[in-house]
């Protein structure tokens, strides 16, 4: 016998109940047992559905029979979860993250579906239960999704980034360039690079997390500490070359004497008064060409 005549079975059953027909035996009337409920087709399981609900209105919560029932229920509408879940394939892609997650997140939803249909009402089961998935993969999405905030423009364009990658992938058999990107979403190169930067934001990793300490070193014998301790610093001698940087022209628009009172004062360390002794000048001059000199280096970096 075929799946679907196995399947389909308690089905006609039902309906033979319903139009008068000869009636089963008492241990019949509920649904039979079904064999791999998740490869069902969707309309077997539809059809098959309204019979399991129907039963499941009549039985006591907690016994075997309610738990198969609902159970054997949430695996014959898995495929509603499935066909939710491709509806952000993009966004996945694009995050991160894995397709199986967002399937059971919106396992949760459908479960929920299940526990809260009527079936007097008379309303087809996926009217129902499409938005209570959708609903639960959204929560999950805005709960545990951009870890670092960015614009709302930027968000948007990362979605858009996705979907172009995955396009391009497909059509050139390997990951597109900026430029093509670019080209393809009418974009600058400019853009993409913010929108690339920002999805970086949407997903965080911990600091605890083990890391390689080498990638020389063989499988086994690698050590791994947390991320943490193999992060780099930030190097405080690069704020002195920022300044170095914006010092050297200023530097170059004084005149000899005062460049030489400076490399005299702070490169050879010398006192006012022996640079006075120097340059023939009281030590009163130095002190107040020094105070002159570095009030207008002062000025100049802070313009710059």
């Amino acid at each position: 016998m075929s799946r679907s005549a196995t399947v389909m079975g308690p089905v006609r059953a039902a309906e033979e109940q319903a139009t008068g027909a000869p009636e089963e035996p008492a241990q019949d009337l509920g649904p039979r047992r079904v064999e791999n409920a998740r490869e069902m087709a969707p309309s077997d399981a539809r059809e098959l559905s309204r019979v399991f609900f129907q039963r499941l209105r009549t039985l006591e919560e907690g016994t075997r029979e309610y738990q198969y029932t609902r159970n054997t229920l949430i695996e014959m509408n898995l495929s509603l979860v499935q066909f939710a879940a491709r509806r952000f394939r993009a966004r996945v892609m694009g995050g991160g993250l894995d397709i199986d997650d967002i399937t059971q997140v919106g396992t949760i939803g459908l479960i929920k579906a299940i526990d809260r249909y009527e079936p007097e009402r008379e309303v087809e089961f996926s009217t129902l239960a499409l938005p209570y998935i959708l609903g639960e993969i959204k929560r999950h999405f805005r709960d545990t999704t951009w870890a670092v905030h960015v614009p709302r423009r930027l968000q948007e364009v990362r979605v858009e980034l996705a979907k172009a990658q995955e396009a391009l992938t497909d059509v050139l058999g390997r990951a597109p360039t900026v430029k093509e990107v670019a080209a393809h979403l009418e974009l600058t190169e400019e853009q993409v690079i913010d929108g690339l930067v920002a999805a970086n934001g949407y997903t965080s990793g911990s600091l605890d997390t083990a890391a390689g300490e080498s990638d020389a070193a063989s499988p086994t014998s690698r050590a791994t500490r947390p991320l943490a301790e193999v992060m780099g610093e930030d190097d405080p001698a690069m704020e002195l070359f920022e300044d170095f940087h914006t010092l050297a022209p200023l530097l170059q628009q004084l005149d000899e004497r005062d460049r030489l009172i400076l490399q005299m004062r702070f490169g050879q360390e010398r006192t006012q008064a022996e640079i006075g002794a120097e340059l023939g000048i009281s030590q009163m001059q130095v002190s107040r060409l020094l105070s002159r000199t570095l009030a207008r280096l002062r000025a100049g970096m802070l313009t710059v």
